[in-house]
């Protein structure tokens, strides 16, 4: 009997050991994150994308900076010189000789508008890739979220479906058996297997939406797919954040002044806005100055076995005076395109403000729908209990439990949509906002039962 009761404890210590393994082991969405600034191949894009718009401002600037350059020619020569000697008859000198140039330049724009707005359109580009990287920064986070929640709801579906299915099957057999023995009917027996079949093809459908949800977390940490049983799930003590700040007109005024989206399509109108000056500098005068020194030897064959040094400096004024109307039509081609950015801009703006209204809104409504979700838990479990009892006393039929069943159920599903919805809600709400972070994360985070590291 003591040798059965110490295997018992030794089976015990394992499965808690193995319990505890796997719950150190379990990912909340913040450690899902991590692993996917390291590994989500569009993330990692849109950091060489960044890398590579910020150029422009160097890009942009080196047209208002100066410009050297040297150029250096040797070269071996052969010509025939023919000319006239005293009694007019053609003489021909032929000239077997080395040539030899060299010249280094320095120009430096005075007075150059398409420059400068070529820079400005350069400067308007980087903060244009600096605000679209920083969008797509908040954009992991909530699609890291989406995922999670998704393959997690996933999850109650297919545990829901599996009790459906238990529930139904027992009902079955208990109709079976009642029919056999003349007190219960057909009717009955077909309802509870009709259910029953309606519940494997929820679990089916559960489980390939959780295998979609599953290879998407997988492709953002770099994996084939992720294991359910590595994601933390959602705590069975959730509660709801407080709202700060708690007026729709401060989360208004933040989106417009921090949401990354209107932000680079503020650039964007920025970046068009100065391709009409750069293109309509295209009527204006440029000023340089320059300066030059050229060493030169038999460059010519009037210079031959001549050898002349030139330092030079002054100024170089071009105006431009007819190109064909190709300047003109330039300018308004980039007029129209500014237009197109400023709609762009209105419309992006409105549905931005859209979309944190209706976050806001479900984040309000949220507390009060799992509030009442979780009331309509407990009266439906309570109402199962009840209903079996009255079929116990004749006052019931079969379908009442089978309808009483069937809404706990859905009311079990319910509630895990609400509780992944508010999280979504308000994770969005920030995103929309602006102001989704790193701390935002961590504190949807703590929803989560992830397990810590056991100090040593």
């Amino acid at each position: 009997m003591f040798g059965c009761m110490n295997k018992l404890s030794m089976l015990g210590a394992a499965m808690m050991l193995l319990a505890s393994h796997s719950a150190v082991a379990a990912m909340g969405p913040f450690e899902i994150y991590e692993q996917a600034l390291r590994n989500d191949p569009v993330f990692l894009g849109a950091i060489k994308e960044r890398d590579a718009g910020l150029e422009n401002r160097a890009i942009g600037r080196a047209g208002l900076l100066p410009r050297i350059g040297y150029t250096y020619n040797k070269g071996r020569n052969s010509s025939k010189a023919t000319s006239l000697d005293e009694r007019a008859r053609n003489r021909t000198d032929e000239r077997n000789y080395n040539s030899y140039g060299s010249a280094l330049t320095v120009q430096q724009p005075l007075l150059d508008y398409e420059a400068y707005a070529a820079y400005r359109k350069g400067v308007a580009q980087s903060l244009f890739a600096d605000e679209a990287f920083r969008g797509k920064s908040q954009e992991l986070l909530v699609r890291v979220l989406d995922n999670y929640t998704k393959a997690l709801f996933a999850q109650d579906q297919i545990d829901i479906a599996q009790a459906k299915k238990k529930a139904y099957e027992q009902q079955f057999q208990q109709n079976e058996h009642m029919f056999k023995q003349g007190e219960g009917t057909r009717t009955d027996i077909l309802e509870a297997e009709s259910r029953y079949e309606l519940a494997t093809a929820e679990e089916i459908e559960a489980r390939n939406e959780q295998d979609a949800a599953l290879r998407e977390l997988g492709a953002l940490v770099g994996v084939p797919a992720v294991d359910i049983g590595d994601l933390a799930p959602l705590g069975p003590q959730f509660q709801t954040f407080t709202l700060q700040p708690a007026n729709f007109e401060t989360w208004h005024e933040l989106a417009i002044s921090n949401n990354p989206n209107l932000a680079s399509q503020r650039q964007a109108v920025e970046v068009a806005r100065y391709e009409v000056e750069r293109n309509r500098a295209g009527h204006l005068p440029k000023i340089n100055a320059y300066a030059s020194m050229r060493d030169n030897e038999s460059e010519s064959g009037n210079t031959y076995n001549q050898r002349y040094e030139t330092n030079t400096i002054g100024l170089e004024v071009s105006v431009p005076l007819y190109a064909g109307g190709g300047v003109s039509a330039s300018t308004r081609q980039a007029s129209r395109t500014m237009e197109q950015a400023e709609y762009e801009l209105d419309g992006k703006t409105r549905e931005t403000l859209i979309e944190l209204r209706r976050q806001f809104s479900a984040c309000l409504s949220g507390v009060s729908k799992l509030r009442a979700y979780q009331k309509a838990l407990k009266s439906a479990e309570a109402l199962v209990v009840s209903t079996k009892q009255s079929i116990l006393g004749g006052e019931r039929t079969n379908l009442d439990a089978l309808n009483a069943e069937q809404q706990l159920f859905t009311t079990r599903r319910d509630l895990a949509q609400a509780r992944y919805d508010y999280l979504m809600a308000w994770t969005k709400l920030h995103y929309y906002a602006g102001t989704l972070n790193e701390q935002d994360l961590a504190r949807v985070d703590e929803a989560f039962m992830v397990a810590q590291q056991p100090s040593p």
